[in-house]
């Protein structure tokens, strides 16, 4: 029995039964996530201004089971990177090991074959993947690659993902009607038909002249090396 003498907030307090916490929890959790999501898709769009020459589109969006290729012809190596564009290991990979791949393509020693997948988010991976092809059309496949990764935080909603394209310079009429229409939809289907019968089975997933690397050599070292010894072996 609780104490005549006790105040009214103590004696609501022990009223309060386990139950009814775990649901008052849930609910500030949610109202906290919900909140969270809003400032997600208000995130003021900044692209980093990183600048190098951004290599050349070889082969663009569109080809049924075909990625996206950039680099120079004359490169002796092959990547083929599988990634989704909502995946936090691949932002990680990005993170540690994107700038590497940038040089490697930059100075000529390889192609990069990007294959962007859509199963980690249902909603969001097919959105970013459509746009990254449209950028792809526009010449600008490996830096807004590069940018959705860099501010991996962002819900990166249409307006968004407009808005990074306006600063990339490519934010023309034709751009926003390939992401709000969703313009490269086969294609990304066609892109994961593809990533299946290769048996890719989850991001990053990377293969050097179609060798499939293992999880421990995704990081700098273990990449370059398997890129050095793909060029001697071309040789």
């Amino acid at each position: 029995m609780s104490s005549p003498n006790a105040s009214p907030l103590q004696q609501q307090k022990k009223r309060v039964a386990p139950g009814v916490i775990v649901v008052i929890v849930l609910v500030l959790a949610l109202a906290a996530g919900v909140g969270f999501q809003y400032l997600r898709g208000h995130f003021k769009v900044e692209a980093s201004g990183t600048t190098f020459t951004e290599p050349a589109v070889l082969i663009g969006p569109g080809r049924a089971g075909e990625g996206v290729t950039v680099g120079k012809d004359s490169a002796k190596v092959q990547i083929d990177l599988y990634l989704d564009f909502r995946c936090p290991h691949c932002a990680e990979f990005e993170e540690l090991t994107g700038s590497t791949i940038d040089k490697l393509v930059a100075d000529g020693t390889a192609k990069l074959t990007y294959w962007p997948l859509a199963f980690v988010n249902p909603d969001a991976s097919p959105r970013l993947a459509n746009a990254f092809a449209a950028a792809a059309a526009n010449g600008k496949a490996l830096t807004y690659a590069d940018e959705m990764y860099r501010d991996f935080k962002k819900s990166w909603n249409d307006d968004q993902l407009i808005e990074l394209a306006k600063q990339l310079g490519i934010g023309d009429a034709k751009f926003q009607q390939a992401v709000q229409g969703n313009t490269y939809g086969s294609w990304v289907t066609s892109v994961g038909k593809s990533a299946d019968a290769r048996g890719v089975t989850g991001t990053p997933t990377v293969f050097v002249n179609d060798k499939k690397l293992e999880t421990k050599d995704l990081a700098p070292e273990g990449l370059q090396k398997a890129v050095d010894d793909a060029a001697k072996a071309a040789n």
